[in-house]
């Protein structure tokens, strides 16, 4: 496959990352043979080096350098709060205004990778700002309620917490639709009948930083695949909700 390419200089390349794609091999994920740093490193004949991570699930804009020594010098802006990132969601229920959620977050370990680290660390700080664009009710019924609601919401992460969006909608009860760790598998199940969605709802639709050499500012956006295309169309949403300044 070829990955879209949303920017390139000679510093830095960032692609629109496909749904169920791993960012780079694994040994979590043995059997597979598909990565995006491998189909990337191949497609444009160099060497990538990932400067952030988006999980297996989730699409949308990831961004690499194109030497060790740019690599280096951006890792902290990722680290820090120099990266502004906008991600899009589907999640259950409706949101009813904007808020930031200040909610911090224990180290999500994976059973296995992280079988000699302690549960017992403290939670991490995590904040999130969000804000509902849109909302749906329909008349599918799902549990013990006759009609379903879903919400699109707009989020900016504050940190970088493993699985924060995911974590912090859970917290919220507006799991997002298609998470089978953190989610509702009555909604996702209904998703995947009704709407042919097979996916995390979960999407970077924005990077936003200053370039480590020219200074300049950089905004990155990635469009949306078939199914939330699908979604969005379903539930007469404008795609124009995503695109905002």
């Amino acid at each position: 496959m070829e990955l879209e390419i949303l920017y390139r200089d000679e510093y830095l390349i960032a692609v629109n990352k496909p749904a169920g794609m791993l960012v780079h091999r694994s040994w979590l994920d043995s059997h597979e043979t598909v990565f995006v740093m491998q189909t990337l490193r191949d497609q444009i004949g160099q060497h990538v080096f990932p400067l952030h991570r988006l999980d297996r699930p989730t699409s949308g804009v990831l961004l690499f350098g194109l030497s060790s020594e740019i690599a280096a010098e951006m890792m902290p802006m990722f680290a820090g709060r120099d990266m502004h990132k906008t991600y899009h969601a589907v999640v259950r229920g409706w949101i009813k205004e904007a808020a930031v959620l200040d909610y911090p977050l224990k180290v999500e370990l994976d059973k296995i990778a992280d079988k000699n680290a302690s549960e017992e660390k403290e939670a991490q700080p995590a904040v999130t700002a969000y804000e509902p664009l849109a909302t749906v009710e329909t008349d599918i019924a799902v549990g013990r309620y006759s009609t379903s609601r879903y919400c699109l919401v707009e989020m900016k992460p504050e940190t970088g917490r493993k699985h924060q969006l995911r974590r912090h909608m859970h917290h919220l009860s507006h799991h997002i639709i298609g998470d089978v760790n953190h989610g509702d598998g009555r909604h996702n199940r209904m998703f995947r009948e009704h709407y042919d969605c097979h996916r995390l709802m979960l999407h970077a639709s924005r990077l936003q930083f200053a370039h480590p050499i020219t200074g300049e500012p950089i905004d990155i956006r990635a469009d949306i695949d078939e199914t939330w295309q699908r979604v969005i169309s379903a539930f007469n949403w404008s795609s124009d909700l995503l695109v905002r300044d």
